[in-house]
């Protein structure tokens, strides 16, 4: 029976999308990305975005990763409705579907033996066949068992025909059912595979569209099987849209990894700097598209979203596109903000903050990320006398000691302290030594950052201020008297 044969969720229903990650490691890229595509596509239709948290693994799933997923979730922004739902804890509800099954003789029990599969497979694999249960125990009966042997359940999956997806990003996609196998539903302990909790929690949560990476789409034939067979024992049991979304890879088109900068969100925030925004953004362009548009508000976003706009083909992720985009963002963003974010990096005080703030509007001109915000910002809580980057010191040896000196006397003579005096005197002691601008500003950037870079160094020495300014000079020309 294909797809388009049997009834789908109604397309008049509110829509209900959800996220399902494994708790057995961090928020990574990847899962971010299909959150986020699965909360836009929820709130462009109004309906409900949910979070289930898939810890049925129970050796892997850990506390910390869940903590870690729900914080990152939040830090993107990406709100869900209701209470997280946490799989485990509903094995019971899964194992009972279960039960239903193989009342109804949709399913069966198998009592294979780990040794018999093992050989099946050796011999599937030596005759070069594809690797699947053979249904031994589809048709054969109970009784055929030794009494109190261990056994699984296995779904009575259609053997003729086919199924035919229509996928929204894929397209029609078809798959012969001989193909497929009785995959377990129970295993011999009783406890629920990952294939029928994800079908039943779906089923029970009301989601409508499952929207996911492609490597679940040969999942997605089980699970039809498995929905339509629920839906043949007691009805109600929709065929959810599917839209399978193309993986993400590296810049060099191979399978993303963390040399590529596959890392997980927290990363991204407390090792890369980068602001919440500036990633969703970057992600959100990570296989859609709305035209030339580059730059996307959440709410620009939350009004274009459709799947129509996701590509069939792998999207390339490149860390410097990211911090290209996360500079824009810097400096469109709340001087006071970033002050609070740089602050809490250099693990200055309220009034560190407070100098910080009054510095933004000059920091974050040259900024890519937070990093670069809070090495910027350094010079400005530097204790006299300045330890010298080994790269400057050059600039404060030689003649440039001489210019440093007549920096130091023009200065100190300005009446008034302002980017325009203070540009004013440097360009004069410039002309008046017949050198380059350069040349004397290098030398002063050292003398009064320690380094060979720094924002404007008009703006440095307002910042500073003319004592703490003169006196840094000060500080450069006694070593050098000293030598």
């Amino acid at each position: 029976m294909g797809a388009t044969d049997h009834k789908a969720a109604d397309t008049a229903a509110p829509v209900v999308t959800r996220f399902a990650p494994s708790p057995t490691g961090f928020l990574h890229i990847g899962g971010a990305r299909t959150a986020l595509f699965n909360w836009l596509f929820a709130r462009h239709h109004g309906g409900k975005f949910l979070l289930r948290i898939e810890d049925t693994d129970r050796a892997r799933s850990t506390q910390p990763a869940i903590d870690a997923i729900l914080e990152g979730m939040r830090w993107l922004g990406l709100d869900w409705d209701g209470e997280a739902v946490f799989q485990f804890a509903r094995a019971d509800r899964h194992a009972a579907v279960a039960h239903q099954l193989l009342a109804a003789g949709h399913a069966y029990k198998c009592y294979a033996t780990p040794e018999e599969l093992t050989a099946l497979r050796e011999s599937q694999r030596a005759a070069g066949k594809p690797m699947r249960y053979d249904g031994r125990w589809r048709d054969r009966p109970e009784s055929d068992a030794p009494a109190g042997a261990p056994f699984v359940v296995r779904l009575k999956a259609p053997t003729t025909g086919s199924v035919t997806i229509p996928d929204r990003v894929q397209g029609d996609v078809t798959v012969n059912n001989a193909e497929l196998d009785d995959f377990v539903l129970l295993r011999s302990d009783g406890t629920p595979t990952y294939m029928l909790a994800v079908v039943v929690d779906d089923h029970d949560m009301g989601v409508t569209h499952v929207i996911r990476g492609d490597d679940h789409l040969n999942n997605a034939f089980r699970q039809l099987a498995l929905i339509r067979a629920m839906d043949a024992v007691v009805g109600g049991w929709p065929d959810p849209v599917y839209a399978h979304i193309p993986l993400i890879h590296g810049s060099d088109g191979a399978k993303l990894s963390k040399r590529h900068g596959a890392l997980g969100v927290e990363a991204y925030r407390d090792e890369l700097g980068i602001l919440p925004e500036a990633l969703g953004n970057y992600l959100l362009r990570l296989g859609w598209g709305h035209g030339d548009d580059e730059i996307i508000s959440r709410e620009q976003a939350v009004e274009w979203f459709d799947l129509a706009g996701v590509g069939k083909s792998p999207s390339r992720f490149d860390q410097k596109k990211l911090e290209n985009l996360n500079g824009l963002y810097i400096r469109g963003a709340d001087d006071a903000r970033l002050a609070e974010l740089t602050a809490a990096r250099l693990g200055v005080d309220e009034a560190g903050r407070t100098t910080i703030e009054t510095a933004m509007p000059v920091l974050k001109l040259r900024a890519a990320n937070l990093n670069e915000l809070a090495d910027g910002a350094r010079f400005l809580f530097a204790v006299r006398p300045l330890p010298i980057d080994e790269d400057a010191r050059p600039l404060l040896e030689g003649g440039n000691t001489e210019v440093l000196a007549a920096l130091h006397t023009a200065l100190d003579a300005l009446p008034h302290w302002d980017t325009e005096a203070l540009e004013t005197a440097v360009r004069g002691v410039a002309e008046t030594r017949g050198i380059k601008l350069g040349a004397a500003a290098q030398p002063l950037r050292a003398a009064l950052t320690g380094r060979r870079t720094s924002p404007g160094i008009y703006d440095v020495l307002a910042l500073l201020g003319r004592q703490e300014s003169l006196a840094r000079i000060a500080d450069q020309m006694a070593v050098t008297a000293d030598r």
